[in-house]
């Protein structure tokens, strides 16, 4: 693919996280493992809890749920014959529950609207299975403001590898010093330096309780307020006088 034109703008592709950077997943997320716990018969995890857990996707979510809750290590959850059983019970509740108590995060669509009108290009990168991301952009009509979606299945291997960032590069023909990342966690901030892009995030995410300025990205934003174009231009002026 031949590069694209430069935008007016200081990113021609930019890269997004999915729960706690584009949309506030917790609450469901949360019901769904419950909803499990429930039927398997354990004690149900709180949304603080559950809000550590997120990141690397439903299945490792699962593990770390039935760890906490039957006091064994996540080896052992992993390696136990009947995880796949427990698997299938957290698949259906989360099935039934995706996109019901989500919500997108303030200026998210207004951002996304205004980027995509300036010919940025605009990819959703996360660790959540295919079937769920589907559902959640299509809970809030956002799907249709991508130009791909790299789910956590999509791909050989997931984030913090880098390859869903390097592949979307090379797709787009955009040079490194013209994408960047937005994410909420340690693992988009790696994923990032691997890749050699740059990487902001905002505060208020799912960064497994540590707060994300201890992962040093390159900007923490408030909202996505700040990826608004106006406001990339006065940023980006501002590093530059």
């Amino acid at each position: 693919m031949s590069a694209p034109a430069r935008t007016a703008l200081p990113f021609d592709l930019m890269l997004f996280d999915l729960d706690g950077t584009l949309v506030e997943t917790a609450p469901e997320i949360a019901d769904a493992v419950n909803d499990t716990l429930t039927e398997l018969g354990l004690q149900p995890a709180t949304l603080e809890q559950v809000t550590r857990w997120i990141g690397h996707g439903t299945r490792e979510l699962l593990v770390q749920a039935l760890a906490a809750r039957q006091g064994r290590s996540a080896d052992a959850v992993r390696g136990d014959a009947g995880f796949a059983a427990a698997e299938a019970v957290f698949q259906r509740h989360y099935e039934a529950r995706c996109g019901t108590r989500s919500r997108p995060y303030p200026h998210v669509v207004e951002a996304l609207q205004a980027l995509r009108a300036e010919g940025v290009r605009l990819v959703v990168v996360t660790n959540k299975e295919a079937r769920y991301t589907a559902r959640v952009l299509q809970a809030h009509a956002l799907e249709s403001l991508f130009d791909r979606v790299i789910s956590g299945d999509t791909l050989p291997v997931k984030k913090p590898n880098p390859l869903a960032v390097t592949d979307s590069l090379l797709r787009f023909g955009v040079e490194r010093s013209r994408a960047l990342l937005v994410g909420d966690s340690s693992i988009d901030v790696t994923t990032a330096r691997h890749a050699g892009i740059a990487v902001w995030c905002v505060p208020y995410g799912y960064n497994m309780g540590e707060p994300i300025e201890a992962c040093a990205p390159d900007r923490v934003i408030a909202d996505f307020g700040a990826l608004m174009p106006a406001a990339l231009q006065a940023a980006v002026t501002a590093v530059g006088s």
